[in-house]
């Protein structure tokens, strides 16, 4: 049996390491695989996800455990989906070996969060995960749409990707990602996270994003997103031609604007989630 590096637990770097020496694993970045190895920063990410007892939280990407064994003390129960069979297989293991009285609290299931269709157990309330960087914004919008028994979510995902999430309207980051989360909910930054605390260590900084969920706005979610991705194809173009091909030709786009009160020559950037869901409702 390991000894913890820390009373409570939490996998420290030298644990990471042993860890992955058993299972001869070498980290990819086609898995986004960068294991949180710092008992601090775990700490803060749990404090900052404001968990609530009867939580049943929702973990993407476990990895080796780290935030995994932050998060049970917290929370009445964790699922982790792990695309990883290794990883997915080691993981109950690392609990029951650590943290033998919280082991029943931990469900692994073995998956793409991409493909997901459901969870076994109850319904998570809360999303909390060190999202693999390359698939970030599209797991978390699939996650958000498929259980809509998430109240909140905090990930960690690339600093860029944080800034473009949690942008209002207006503003340089503001683009796809922002408005689309925004359909579920109130994004915001949530705090900064360097790249020392990560093994193998990437070579960008992190962010943490926090995600309350609202009532999204009147209309048709799928017909809001194909506007949304239309507008942001062209950002330097106004809504009127950006939107030409979506309606039809310029002159249907722009009647389709004047009719949602939006001034044809304004931008996507310039448009809250609001603004999208009562376009893509005129009438054709």
């Amino acid at each position: 049996m390991n000894t913890p590096e820390h009373a409570d637990g939490l996998l420290g770097p030298a644990a990471i390491r042993d860890l992955a020496r058993q299972l001869d694993l070498r980290p990819t970045k086609s898995l986004g695989q960068n294991f949180l190895h710092d008992a601090n920063t775990i700490r803060r990410i749990v404090r900052t996800a404001e968990l609530r007892p009867d939580d049943v939280v929702l973990e993407v990407g476990p990895g080796l455990g780290s935030l995994t064994l932050g998060l049970l003390p917290a929370a009445t129960a964790v699922t982790a989906v792990e695309i990883d069979p290794r990883l997915a297989e080691l993981l109950p293991r690392t609990v029951a070996e650590r943290r033998p009285d919280l082991a029943g609290r931990l469900t692994v299931v073995e998956a793409d969060a991409l493909r997901l269709s459901g969870l076994p157990g109850r319904p998570p309330t809360a999303l909390v995960a060190n999202l693999p960087y390359n698939v970030a914004v599209p797991v978390l919008l699939h996650l958000l749409e498929l259980l809509p028994s998430l109240r909140r979510a905090l990930v960690l995902v690339q600093a860029e990707v944080a800034e473009r999430l949690a942008a209002p309207p207006g503003s340089p980051a503001y683009g796809v990602p922002s408005v689309k989360a925004a359909w579920y909910g109130r994004a915001h930054r949530a705090g900064n996270v360097g790249r020392r605390v990560f093994w193998p260590e990437p070579n960008v900084d992190s962010g943490l994003v926090a995600l309350d969920r609202t009532d999204p706005p009147p209309g048709d979610r799928a017909a809001t997103f194909a506007v949304v991705d239309a507008a942001f194809a062209t950002r330097r173009k106004g809504l009127r031609a950006a939107l030409a091909r979506w309606a039809g030709s310029p002159a249907a786009a722009e009647a389709r604007l004047r009719a949602a009160g939006i001034d044809p020559s304004t931008r996507g950037e310039q448009l809250s989630v609001a603004d999208f869901a009562r376009l893509a409702a005129t009438a054709p």
